[in-house]
């Protein structure tokens, strides 16, 4: 009778034991919900931030435009020095090469190089190799959203405008933590080209 008793007295309280582990369990794992949900808005948000600057690409292009009428733009960085952001943008004309800063802030202008270029570049040879497509070019914004989507999380923090086999693309470098990701996304329809990661 007493062993029936100290049994039964055993089960009720393993029972017990195991109810009240299980309800922890499921607040635990209830309340870390909210916590996921505070860090994924904090980590889109910085996103957002990284990517909100007064000088939109388009006001970037005509800056230099300003500067370099009758010539054409080669590539177009956006590059971070001491926290400022910076259009780094390089142009051709038939004989010239040029590159002109704009402050992604200030939208001051400062020109950063003008050069002639090598005899078999002249003529217009460099400038109809390397002339980008710059008509309805995605924005920074538009192109950090689909390349942040295509990598998962992290967060855009370098873009660069180039051209290759006649396709005018954004290279954005996404981070996140250790890990580093270059996505190719061409410039006007918004396709994703390449994915490249480097742990």
């Amino acid at each position: 009778m007493k062993k029936v008793i100290i049994l039964g007295l055993s089960v009720a309280l393993l029972g017990g034991l195991a109810g009240c582990n299980s309800d922890s369990e499921e607040s635990i794992s209830s309340s870390s919900t909210p916590q996921q949900t505070s860090q994924t808005s904090k980590s889109q948000s910085s996103s957002q931030q990284n990517t909100d600057f007064k000088v939109s690409i388009e006001d970037a292009i005509k800056e230099y435009q300003k500067e370099y009428p009758d010539s054409d733009i080669t590539s177009i960085d956006l590059e971070t020095s001491f926290g400022n952001y910076f259009y780094k943008i390089e142009g051709v004309d038939d004989n010239k090469e040029y590159e002109v800063r704009v402050d992604a802030d200030t939208k001051k202008v400062s020109k950063e190089r003008e050069e002639e270029l090598d005899m078999e570049d002249k003529e217009g040879v460099k400038r109809k190799e390397d002339k980008l497509n710059i008509d309805n070019l995605l924005s920074i914004e538009k192109v950090s959203e689909i390349a942040t989507e295509n990598v998962g999380s992290g967060k855009a923090t370098e873009w660069s405008l180039d051209k290759d086999m006649g396709i005018t693309y954004w290279e954005v470098k996404v981070f996140d933590g250790q890990k580093e990701t270059e996505v190719k996304i061409n410039a006007q329809s918004g396709d994703v080209l390449e994915t490249e990661t480097d742990d």
